[in-house]
């Protein structure tokens, strides 16, 4: 072969973009809630273009410093802890001001109860109690499990959701939790133990924030719609945070 045909032949091969990752690195966040580890931990085994590692609190909140946060490329919440110090308010809120893909899963609308810019960073909030918030009272949320509801995709072309139809699915339901006004509905349902809203996405300071309501068990876990839609909300949270 010829120095000038295999010169041309390197040319012709299609180029990879340096600055997309072959997986993305996940950080999962947990604790302050019970599930079932083991179809957890193999949904995410299985996720394609996912390497994923698990924090357990109280340890994830050293990892929203800046020089820990660099080994991670989306947060993801499925944790609902009740404490969180000062310090790490401080290094949550900057870290996403600054600009770190966010996704949160089921039961992290409930997080931090007592800490209402944790709501503001969700777009939503899961009251354990009943709140006053703008001037307005909201009573206690409420739960019911293994309920099998109807699932509306707001926006098949939304990337999130992206080519999906509507569905069904078995799992459990949050009833009367609040939702930012300012956040895009994804999902909803005309279920009447649930609140109408399953699904959005809202803007924190620089971040893409993704929020999915259903992922109590293995029923959402082991649905191959419930995966689309996690890896979709992974990935469109890092485009649109690393784009912007």
């Amino acid at each position: 072969m010829t120095r000038y045909l295999l010169l041309a032949l390197i040319t012709a091969l299609p180029t990879v973009a340096q600055d997309a990752p072959a997986k993305l690195r996940i950080l999962v966040a947990t604790g302050g809630h019970d599930f079932e580890r083991k179809p957890f931990e193999t949904m995410w085994n299985e996720l394609p273009g996912i390497a994923w590692r698990e924090a357990q609190h109280p340890d994830v909140h050293r990892l929203f410093r800046p020089d820990a946060a660099r080994d991670y490329d989306v947060l993801v919440l499925y944790d609902m802890p009740s404490a969180i110090s000062d310090e790490a308010k401080a290094d949550l809120v900057a870290l996403l001001t600054a600009g770190k893909p966010l996704v949160a899963l089921h039961h992290s609308l409930g997080g931090y109860d007592a800490w209402p810019e944790y709501w503001a960073i969700l777009g939503g909030h899961y009251m354990l109690a009943p709140h006053r918030l703008n001037g307005i009272d909201y009573p206690a949320s409420t739960y019911e499990h293994d309920v099998t509801f109807p699932v509306k995709v707001v926006d098949p072309k939304h990337p999130v959701t992206k080519g999906l139809a509507d569905f069904d699915l078995l799992d459990e339901v949050y009833g009367r939790f609040w939702v930012a006004p300012n956040s895009t509905p994804l999902l909803t349902t005309t279920e009447p133990k649930s609140s109408p809203t399953l699904g959005w996405t809202h803007r924190y300071g620089r971040s893409q924030v993704v929020y999915l309501e259903p992922g109590h068990g293995p029923t959402s876990w082991n649905n191959p719609v419930y995966r689309t839609l996690l890896v979709n909300a992974i990935h469109f949270a890092y485009d649109q945070t690393i784009t912007r």
